[in-house]
């Protein structure tokens, strides 16, 4: 049996916010098949998407990629719990 290990998330800050504003984190859009289309960010830690470290990876490179003004955010790969 695979045990898959699945326990990240991708948050995200706006760097110019600093600790002023809380954290959103990655909501992974996927297509019925499973294919990887997108992320969007959300305020609700429970409801955003728990990943493999490979799967987190490909969310952030996505939104470093994707997203308009990517280099005013900080975008990165925690673990479950953090």
């Amino acid at each position: 049996m695979d045990n898959t290990d699945q326990r990240y998330l991708v948050q995200q800050n706006k760097i110019s916010d600093g600790d002023k504003k809380p954290p959103v984190f990655a909501k992974v859009m996927r297509s019925k098949e499973g294919v990887f289309e997108g992320v969007s960010f959300i305020k609700n830690k429970e409801k955003a998407t728990v990943m493999t470290i490979a799967q987190a990876q490909e969310a952030v490179d996505w939104a470093k990629k994707k997203k308009a003004g990517a280099h005013e955010y900080d975008t990165k790969i925690i673990c479950l719990g953090q």
